[in-house]
């Protein structure tokens, strides 16, 4: 499936992050193939590049869950599994729920009408065709939220975390049946904060994240 992979060229990055981009795409596009085999040599000659910002690549898409390494197999398209899953989106769970708590508690009037146009913005995302901007849009009306925790340490684990997450967030969305569902989820959120409800916050949280849990299980199960 590498024969339609092309370097997408940015003169502001470094070639490594260049060539990570291109895999990362493809593979989230489903133009490489769970279980698809990463070889440096092949990837080296297809995108026109040496070896080692193959290699640097390679190694940043297993930091995200994309990739593994298998001993005696080399590096290959990761699969998804229910128990990956899981355990990637407890975490993510935790974390929101304090999130919510600080920001329920700390947001500023500022900060609440910019959650307002985020929501806007991921409404106006799903009249596109654009997955990714469509994704782009909903982490950044949830990172309205991570800064408004006002909790530097807890926003950089949930940007840690996020890189685990973008695949299945990724994959979630490319249904357009769940759009309707995620825009009055976002909504209810914004509800939660100008009332100020801590309790219904954590709530509508745990629902808008286990709705994603459930969805891409019954897609990881029909791909088995």
């Amino acid at each position: 499936m590498t024969e339609n992979l092309t370097l997408q060229m940015d003169d502001y990055l470094p070639l490594r992050d260049v060539v990570f981009n291109t895999l990362r795409e493809a593979i989230l596009k489903g133009e490489l193939k769970p279980g698809e085999r990463l070889m440096e040599m092949h990837l080296a000659t297809k995108l026109g590049v040496s070896r080692t910002p193959i290699r640097e690549a390679i190694r940043m898409l297993e930091h995200e869950g994309l990739a593994v390494t298998i001993p005696r197999k080399g590096a290959q398209v990761a699969k998804m599994t229910e128990k990956d899953l899981q355990d990637v989106l407890e975490v993510r769970d935790a974390l929101d729920a304090l999130a919510v708590v600080c920001a329920c508690e700390r947001m500023t009037d500022a900060q609440f009408v910019e959650l307002k146009e985020a929501m806007k913005a991921f409404e106006a995302a799903t009249r596109t065709d654009d997955v990714r901007k469509i994704v782009e849009a909903d982490e950044a009306f949830h990172d309205v939220i991570y800064a408004a925790a006002a909790n530097p340490k807890l926003e950089n684990i949930i940007n840690s975390a996020r890189e685990q997450m973008y695949r299945y967030r990724y994959e979630y969305v490319k249904n357009p049946s769940v759009y309707t569902q995620l825009i009055a989820e976002h909504k209810s959120i914004i509800d939660g904060f100008d009332r100020r409800d801590v309790d219904f916050l954590k709530d509508i949280m745990h629902v808008h994240l286990s709705n994603q849990i459930n969805a891409v299980r019954e897609l990881i199960r029909e791909q088995k």
